[in-house]
């Protein structure tokens, strides 16, 4: 993984079922061009904290995705799910990304992503090992 290469990254729980297949059904319903995803576990964590001066740490992608811009912009949770939308530049799916952006549905958006993640692993497709622990 090369973020300074000029394609955006998005860093995920490679761990987690729900997660993994959330991405993978993404994959297919999106495409990929443009961008990357690689489990956070896989990636070398220390330089991409490095990268984005701290933003992007193993700690806060064991909790949410990451999206990762090759200039160390670090969009994380609903936000980040938000710019893998925009990113496909095809509607309906960038309009949804542009509406989850703005200020009032944001709220709502990262209120229901932290809902999703809090219980990733009584999801479908979740697993015990998909569980958050304590902070």
């Amino acid at each position: 993984m090369d973020i300074t290469a000029g394609t955006p990254v998005l860093i995920y729980d490679g761990d987690c079922a729900f997660c993994t297949s959330s991405l993978r059904f993404g994959e297919r319903l999106l495409g990929t061009d443009g961008w990357a995803a690689i489990p956070f576990q896989f990636a070398d964590m220390d330089a991409v904290a490095a990268f984005t001066a701290g933003a992007a740490t193993r700690s806060r992608a064991e909790r949410e995705v990451l999206w990762v811009t090759p200039t160390g912009r670090v969009d994380g949770g609903a936000d980040a799910v938000a710019r893998v939308l925009l990113r496909t530049r095809r509607v309906p799916w960038v309009l949804l990304g542009a509406v989850a952006l703005l200020p009032g549905a944001r709220t709502l958006t990262a209120a229901v992503y932290r809902l999703i993640a809090a219980n990733r692993h009584l999801l479908p497709g979740g697993t015990p090992a998909c569980a958050l622990g304590p902070r």
